[in-house]
């Protein structure tokens, strides 16, 4: 049995005449998390989890019809059964569970396995047939343990503030942002950009807790966050802004930041290597503990992956999508960017 297939849209399932984060517009749409790679405009209906729906009001308008639902929670839709869980790659993010007639289809969205204080954590869906992300699927990619990596921030900042710099961290609006805040809470005073304000909102909004922050204004008053920290998204590395900003010391919060040599290549100075997707060992993790018969692979190190997934002896393939477009998995995005 096939409930899902792979389509110009997106990836639908005939059976409940939906599709799991379409790429173009389509009647029935079940999104996986808010990224924007994933959670598109122009959908007749929207279905998510409660914690998604004031990050799409707020990224694709108010005006939308969205239902959402909880993590475990169960409806009906043309017969098939479909439930979300736990993805934790940012909040509210869930892995969309499908059954019919007692075929069980996992689509995973984009998750990681490691527990970032901030997002529900992963749960393990046992399946039939599974549908992966391999973003990080090299053997080079191995995360610190969050306590580990959370200290590395602080000692950065402690560092700066004895060399009179302004520490400055470079992280995606929706997800790494509020990871770097709770990391550095209590160092001093944390300004951020206004597009992570907004989505600090939709945080709040669901009750989640983030540490005081201010919402800057790099343009009119760039110096009062003079020797403070300082969040900005990666569209605004090199800009004029963070030109403005006194006495800057500069670091890019992401996964490539594992690879030696991509922090020289950004002219930032420092790298750390805080990512929202699976490395190599959580990613084989949990496809294994799925025990799903066949695993399908979709962007990021695709053919690496899948080849290694059918070596150890688990029957997968490659599926070509469009996600991927954020900043982990665009290395361009942060340099090309307009400026904000």
């Amino acid at each position: 049995m096939k409930l899902i297939t792979f389509t110009k849209k997106g990836i639908y399932c005939p059976q409940g005449k939906f599709y799991i984060d379409p790429w173009r517009p389509v009647d029935m749409a079940i999104i996986t998390h808010g990224h924007a790679d994933h959670a598109r405009w122009g959908m007749k209906k929207y279905l998510c989890h409660h914690f998604t729906k004031p990050i799409l009001y707020q990224r694709i308008g108010v005006d939308i019809e969205c239902q959402s639902i909880g993590y475990g929670e169960k409806i009906t839709i043309n017969g098939v059964s479909v439930s979300l869980h736990p993805a934790g790659h940012i909040i509210g993010s869930a892995q969309i569970r499908l059954e019919y007639k007692g075929y069980v289809t996992v689509i995973s969205g984009d998750y990681k396995i490691q527990e970032d204080g901030l997002s529900t954590p992963f749960e393990l869906v046992r399946c039939h047939e599974f549908v992966t992300e391999s973003t990080f699927g090299l053997p080079v990619y191995n995360w610190l343990e969050t306590e580990d990596l959370n200290k590395k921030l602080q000692n950065w900042v402690l560092q700066n503030r004895e060399n009179s710099k302004t520490s400055v961290f470079i992280g995606y609006s929706l997800g790494k942002a509020q990871r770097i805040m709770k990391a550095v809470e209590g160092l001093g005073k944390i300004y951020v950009h206004y597009s992570i304000g907004k989505l600090n909102e939709a945080f709040e909004t669901v009750g989640i807790d983030l540490p005081d922050y201010t919402i800057a204004d790099f343009r009119e008053n760039a110096k009062e966050v003079q020797h403070e920290i300082v969040i900005v998204p990666p569209a605004l590395l090199d800009s004029n802004i963070i030109r403005k900003i006194p006495d800057a010391a500069t670091a890019i919060c992401s996964g490539w930041m594992q690879v030696r040599g991509a922090r020289r290549w950004r002219s930032a100075d420092a790298g750390f290597a805080m990512s929202d997707h699976a490395d190599w060992g959580g990613l084989l993790q949990a496809v294994k503990a799925t025990e799903a018969e066949i695993v399908h692979v979709t962007h990021g190190q695709t053919e690496v992956f899948s080849k290694y997934l059918n070596e150890i002896g688990i029957r997968s393939d490659v599926v070509e999508t469009l996600y991927g477009e954020d900043e982990e998995e665009s290395e361009k995005e942060i340099i090309e960017k307009p400026e904000l």
